[in-house]
């Protein structure tokens, strides 16, 4: 019995020494985990700057945040063999992003989006067909009934002008005019059927067929030539009167 009383005791000196020896697995259990969480390989590793909605954001060395901009900087409408097209070129400050999403926004229905497009380039009107050669062969606002051109089709929204959304993350918004018909290109097909109101409201509307009609300010330069007419006229006139007078003041001298 006192032999085993002193194994026991032994045994739990040597485990009262384990406990209190430095290093100790078992006495430095938990400084050994708090350790290992904060040992450079269990470590979350920076991301970089955060990102929201495509730009990037955060300060520079001066503590001023970085921008988020987009810039419009070409924006024009174009005949091109007859199809009406949109030049553009945009410019995203504080966004890594290389294409550009045009949204062309429609008031009353589904938009019209092209997608993944380059920072810069030109994109056809919405409605506007164009065969293999680049020719024109259906324009927005316009359909083709037996024949002949008659004007309202499902793109009539986008004339004579339409917001457009360009998204590159940042986005903007602008307003654009459809490109106007020209003796050189015509936005227009070639021969159209135009309604013309009645002033008799009991009177049905007219249709008449027209070739290409310009646009109103175009035309209406020619209703200034009548009055130069009417001058030419009046000095036309006021000469002969005066040659008249001349050979008649002749005669009575003879």
């Amino acid at each position: 019995m006192a032999r085993i009383a002193k194994a026991g005791l032994a045994a739990l000196a040597a485990l009262v020494l384990m406990l209190l020896a430095p290093g100790s697995a078992m006495a430095g259990g938990p400084t050994s985990v708090r350790a290992a969480s904060e040992s450079p390989s269990q470590e979350a590793t920076p991301s970089g700057s955060p990102t929201v909605y495509g730009c990037l954001v955060g300060e520079d060395g001066y503590g001023t945040k970085l921008p988020c901009e987009l810039h419009v900087k070409v924006l024009e409408p174009i005949c091109d063999n007859d199809v009406p097209k949109l030049k553009y070129e945009v410019e995203a400050v504080g966004s890594p992003n290389t294409k550009v999403k045009i949204t062309w926004l429609n008031p009353g229905g589904d938009d019209y989006v092209q997608d993944n497009l380059p920072l810069s380039g030109t994109v056809l009107w919405p409605g506007a067909v164009q065969d293999a050669d680049g020719n024109a062969v259906d324009w927005p606002g316009w359909r083709l009934e037996d024949g002949v051109w008659v004007e309202g089709d499902e793109f009539d929204w986008v004339r004579p002008s339409v917001s457009v959304l360009f998204q590159v993350n940042p986005e903007m918004t602008v307003n654009v005019a459809y490109p106007p018909s020209s003796p050189k290109c015509l936005t227009n097909p070639p021969e159209v059927l135009v309604s013309t109101p009645s002033p008799d409201p009991t009177t049905p509307d007219t249709e008449v067929l027209v070739d290409n009609p310009l646009p109103p300010e175009v035309a209406a330069t020619g209703s200034n030539v009548a009055p130069l007419l009417i001058g030419a006229a009046v000095l036309v006139g006021g000469g002969l009167i005066a040659v008249l007078l001349v050979n008649r003041q002749r005669r009575r001298q003879v």
